[in-house]
């Protein structure tokens, strides 16, 4: 039975038959082309092997890179006749494109007619340069990434790697089917464990809670430790990452070392107290023996005055006595006098003691301000907010918060780095800091975000004093490496309402907020009252 005719051009059969050989791993001889040649052409009369292996030469030629160079040595060799040469460069071509291993050369016979793969055995699959890329980086996520991170699972770490490395030879379907049903099931594993993991953690960080609020328990009222209890407290309590842990470390570290100096000077204070009043029972004493043996001279002398016989044994008794009454009242005097500088230096070191307390609890202080600007900080700005909303409403005064977002900032870190981005923030800060008023506060909310807390100020002050802020901000240029960079901010300006808690303020402020930076940013835009709050006066 003869096969129909195609419909292509000679160029398009070779092209095709050099494809064919490809996909299915068979070397580009003469005899192989010819072979799928003839399957493609069909029964088209008229065109030889020779001719159109020469046609494909020529065209190869034209093309640009390494296949014109191939075309040029191909066209070379048809000219010549050499075909031997054009099956070498072939060759050569076919071992760098589509080989992915040596061909053996007891390879069997192919029948007339018929095409094989060289590998009998089984049909690999062959990846592209995608395909590859995407397997490799797998297997390097098997093999390295996640055993790392299942060090507390030594099996499923073992069985990553394991199945990472099958991974890389994996080629049949039966291989890759394999492969998949393993990382499914790893990946269920996985999966469990890290449920374990979490529950674990979760029971661990109750445990420590509970040992915070026991120890808590047990201070005094005031103690220095308080403030860095309630630090960690406020800490676990919240989302855990890595940037909070370490800038609570950091600054925990900076407050421990600071109090344990303030300690060490207190602790020797206490001591000059202590050696005080061992002084002050001395010289007490002292003048209570002085004053037992004076009492007991004296009735010494009166059995003296009782037995004399004439005028002049009651002057001598007299004399003794006067004597002996002077060197009390000089010991008296010496005691009183010790007394008193004791005393004096007792209450010098209680006012030392004192400040050393204060500059303990000052040291706890630091805790609630930001490291990098030295505003407050989330926890600072959480105290502070809520004492200034129950003085609104004890005081029945306007509170208002405005919540600031600098302009532009990731652009500002990607161009000129992330020093340069902390460094616009504590200029920020700076400004800010020195436009309020006094009674105003600062604090960092997160990132590039400030709320600034505005006690006794109405509706209409408080986006003056923004925007006097603004206009501030943009007069003091901040300059880098001889550029000058314009510092711009959004802000959102709400009220407070009766009622209303600290996340439902912050909240409208950051729906303003956001507006204003929808309206084109560096502007001020002042929050909704929440749902049904009745108008304030």
């Amino acid at each position: 039975m003869s096969k129909k005719p195609t419909t292509l051009t000679p160029v398009e059969i070779a092209r095709e038959a050099f494809q064919r050989l490809g996909a299915r791993r068979i070397a580009p001889t003469p005899d192989a082309y010819r072979i799928a040649y003839e399957e493609i052409q069909g029964d088209a009369p008229g065109v030889t092997a020779e001719a159109v292996l020469g046609n494909f030469a020529t065209k190869l030629s034209r093309q640009p890179g390494e296949n014109g160079l191939l075309g040029t040595r191909l066209v070379r060799a048809r000219d010549n006749g050499d075909w031997a040469e054009f099956e070498r460069q072939l060759l050569e071509f076919s071992d760098a494109n589509w080989q992915s291993r040596p061909i053996a050369p007891a390879a069997p016979m192919v029948p007339h007619g018929e095409l094989v793969p060289i590998d009998l055995e089984r049909q690999f699959i062959r990846d592209s340069k995608k395909e590859k890329m995407l397997r490799e980086m797998l297997a390097r996520v098997l093999v390295f990434n996640l055993p790392s991170l299942l060090s507390t699972a030594p099996e499923l770490a073992n069985e990553s790697r394991d199945s990472g490395q099958d991974l890389k030879t994996a080629f049949s379907e039966q291989a890759m089917n394999d492969i998949i049903a393993r990382v499914k099931q790893l990946s269920f594993q996985i999966e469990l464990k890290t449920d374990d993991m979490a529950q674990q953690q979760d029971l661990l960080m109750r445990l420590f809670q509970l040992l915070l609020e026991n120890i808590n328990g047990l201070l005094e009222q005031g103690s220095w430790l308080s403030s860095q209890i309630e630090t960690v407290q406020s800490l676990i309590a919240g989302p855990l990452s890595s940037t909070s842990l370490a800038d609570a470390t950091k600054n925990l570290k900076e407050v421990i070392y600071k109090q344990g100096l303030l300690k060490n000077t207190l602790s020797e204070e206490k001591v000059v107290v202590k050696n005080m009043m061992l002084t002050f029972v001395d010289r007490l004493s002292a003048m209570v023996s002085t004053t037992d043996n004076y009492q007991r001279t004296i009735r010494g002398f009166s059995q003296q005055i009782s037995q004399a016989g004439n005028i002049a044994d009651l002057n001598s008794v007299l004399s003794e006595i006067m004597s002996e009454t002077q060197k009390a009242q000089e010991e008296a005097t010496r005691s009183r006098d010790a007394m008193e500088d004791a005393r004096q230096e007792v209450e010098k070191a209680e006012d030392r003691i004192h400040t050393l307390e204060q500059q303990l609890q000052q040291m706890g202080e630091l805790v609630r301000e930001d490291q990098l600007t030295g505003s407050l900080n989330r926890r600072g700005m959480d105290e502070s907010l809520d004492r200034e909303i129950a003085n609104a409403v004890r005081r029945d005064t306007p509170l208002c918060v405005a919540l600031l977002d600098l302009d532009d900032f990731k652009r500002i870190n990607d161009t000129h780095g992330h020093a340069t981005g902390d460094e616009v923030l504590v200029h920020m800060v700076q400004v800010i800091k020195e436009t309020l008023r006094k009674l105003d506060v600062i604090a960092r909310f997160g990132g590039e975000e400030f709320v600034v807390l505005m006690p006794e100020t109405t509706p209409q002050d408080a986006v003056q004093i923004i925007t006097r802020v603004q206009r501030e901000l943009t007069k003091r240029i901040f300059m880098h490496e001889s550029q000058r960079l314009l510092i711009t901010f959004s802000a959102g300006v709400a009220v407070y309402h009766p009622g209303e808690s600290q996340a439902e303020l912050l909240k409208r402020a950051d729906v303003a907020l956001y507006k204003a930076k929808n309206a084109g940013k560096n502007r001020i835009i002042f929050a909704e009252p929440p749902a049904g709050a009745a108008p304030l006066v």
